[in-house]
């Protein structure tokens, strides 16, 4: 009898917290929340470049460069998220990190300071925002490759700063993606956003 009662609640939480609770919680994720729901997919003349949550490798010097990533061989691979788990002291990320530091001010002449999150990998390696002093450092560079000012340049860059949340939890953060493309709208001559 006891096995009966047993066999009778497995079945019942499994089908309640296994498939019932799952579908729910998913149709009302939809329904309240349809863009993200569906991976803040980004759409620019009908095809998808992108999501709002997943950093890319933009290396032109006429779009704003995103976070360094350690996420796959090539970096910025989905399905390889993750760190690089080198220590502070470790020799290949003291010289990766070297490496960065030298690249970063010959591509943005006059750099004295820079923003760690320009030079370091995240933990999940897709990082899609920086910070506004890592935004900032870059305007100059952005501007000159586009044929524009730098006042357009971070006003762009203002519109697209995410504050902290409710003024007080976290940091502000600029999503790489979407100043890019922002950018691509107002630039001079513009081309399509991608790596």
């Amino acid at each position: 009898m006891r096995l009966l009662i047993a066999l009778r609640m497995t079945i019942v939480l499994t089908v309640l917290t296994g498939i019932a609770y799952p579908l729910a919680i998913t149709g009302l994720g939809a329904l309240i929340f349809p863009a993200q729901a569906r991976g803040s997919l980004i759409e620019r003349h009908g095809a998808i470049v992108g999501s709002a949550l997943i950093g890319q490798n933009f290396s032109a010097s006429r779009y704003f460069h995103g976070r360094p990533s350690a996420a796959g061989d090539a970096g910025y691979d989905a399905t390889a998220s993750g760190g690089s788990n080198l220590g502070p002291t470790n020799k290949v990320l003291i010289a990766a990190v070297s490496a960065r530091v030298r690249s970063l001010v010959e591509k943005n002449p006059g750099t004295t300071a820079v923003p760690i999150d320009l030079v370091t990998t995240s933990g999940s390696g897709l990082d899609p925002e920086v910070s506004p002093a890592a935004a900032d450092l870059q305007i100059a560079r952005v501007a000159r490759a586009r044929g524009l000012s730098e006042d357009q340049v971070r006003d762009l860059v203002r519109a697209n700063t995410r504050p902290r949340l409710a003024g007080l939890f976290g940091e502000p953060g600029v999503n790489v993606l979407l100043v890019n493309l922002a950018l691509d709208r107002v630039s001079a001559s513009p081309r399509p956003a991608g790596p």
